[in-house]
């Protein structure tokens, strides 16, 4: 059986139980979204948007706003048309199927951007996440905010954490770091908060492992029940015996 159909049983846009496809607590949202501060008749652009539950909220915090989500994920798109229809927004969010790094429009009051940098080009991560920053820079009129999620490292990777998340050392900093590197293209922090261990043991929970797990105990025979029961496995390994305690997605409002 092919990766394609083990990722299509536990993806996310497909997971009913995840209202976004990140750590992310409804409070700290709410917090993200304040700080973020859309004015009415705002443009707005999520970069990797998924299935765009956050630039709905954002739409729907600034009467008359706008918004564009661009995403290559043809399920996540799906989900995110549906759910902009049910929410009476089908006329204020587009969704666009065109890679972020492809994105060209500017001039908007508020991007966004959570865990997409590795849609850029770069030879390393950080290099990634540095053009990310630059494009949402661009991307946005002078004056303007950013909202980018970039995940950190809250102490130093252990070899099992590094293999846990798939990375190099050096492929994510610290912190400070990410914040140093945001400045260096002209972005200044507003605000940072970063996902605790709740969040991601949530999100860990309903999302790939959870969901994995839940349709393994559904379907004991089905032909894909070993190679999803594997790939559920290497997940739980990865995330609790890997990088629960020392990985974590930094949230940056920036003003451009």
């Amino acid at each position: 059986m092919s990766a394609e159909e083990v990722r299509a049983v536990i993806s996310a846009p497909g997971n009913e139980r995840l209202t976004w496809n990140t750590p992310l607590s409804e409070e700290h949202a709410a917090r993200l979204i304040a700080a973020c501060d859309p004015a009415p008749r705002a443009r707005i652009v999520d970069l990797g948007s998924g299935w765009g539950e956050l630039l709905m909220r954002l739409v729907e915090a600034a009467p008359g706003s706008t918004g564009d989500g661009v995403e290559t994920d043809p399920a996540a798109v799906v989900r995110g048309r549906k759910l902009a229809d049910e929410r009476g927004l089908a006329d204020r969010v587009l969704f666009h199927e065109v890679p972020a790094a492809e994105w060209t429009d500017d001039g908007y009051d508020l991007a966004v951007s959570i865990g997409s940098s590795h849609a850029w080009p770069g030879a390393t991560a950080r290099e990634s996440t540095r053009t990310a920053l630059t494009a949402l820079a661009a991307a946005v009129r002078p004056g303007g905010r950013v909202l980018f999620g970039e995940g950190i490292w809250q102490r130093e990777p252990t070899p099992a954490a590094l293999a846990g998340i798939g990375a190099e050392p050096g492929d994510f900093g610290t912190l400070l770091e990410l914040i140093r590197l945001a400045e260096s293209v002209g972005l200044r922090a507003l605000q940072v908060t970063c996902a605790d261990e709740r969040e991601w043991d949530l999100f860990e929970s309903e999302g790939p492992i959870g969901r994995g797990q839940r349709w393994a105990l559904a379907n004991p025979g089905h032909p894909l029940h070993a190679e999803v029961t594997a790939e559920v496995d290497a997940r739980r390994t990865g995330y609790y015996g890997g990088y629960r305690s020392s990985f974590t997605l930094a949230y940056l409002v920036l003003s451009a």
